[in-house]
């Protein structure tokens, strides 16, 4: 069972999935990049992904995000 994303880790992956890297995520969202590397941990563990790219693609199959 997939443990839900937080609005937050929501938020990070659409924009991983627009293509954005970390620093622009964090600017856009006004975090840290650290805590942008810690909510895309946090995604990869709750979706079983191993990269950006699983995880938008696991998220999309999903229904959890759209593009």
């Amino acid at each position: 069972m997939i443990n839900k994303l937080t609005n937050q880790e929501q938020c990070v992956l659409e924009l991983v999935a627009k293509g954005m890297i970390n620093k622009e995520i964090a600017k856009e969202l006004n975090i840290s990049i650290a805590t942008t590397k810690a909510h895309l941990e946090s995604i990869y563990k709750k979706l079983n992904a191993h990269n950006r790219v699983q995880a938008v693609v696991k998220a999309i199959s999903l229904d959890i995000i759209q593009i």
